[in-house]
């Protein structure tokens, strides 16, 4: 019985980990570039807000 239920720990600390991982890897590899990206478009917008702005000016 007590090798039963180390095995059950021991098997769901694995699968916790191996979660824990996976999620992990899925943020950096497909949601950060993205975020990566947005952040680049957003700065590009400003900078092209101020050259607008102050190409216009008297």
């Amino acid at each position: 019985m007590k090798a039963l239920t180390k095995g059950i720990f021991i098997g769901a600390a694995s699968t916790i980990a191996a979660i824990a991982s996976g999620a992990l890897a899925f943020h950096k590899t497909v949601i950060k570039p993205v975020e990566d990206q947005e952040e680049k478009f957003d700065e590009n917008r400003r900078a092209a807000i101020r050259k607008g702005r102050s190409a216009h000016q008297i």
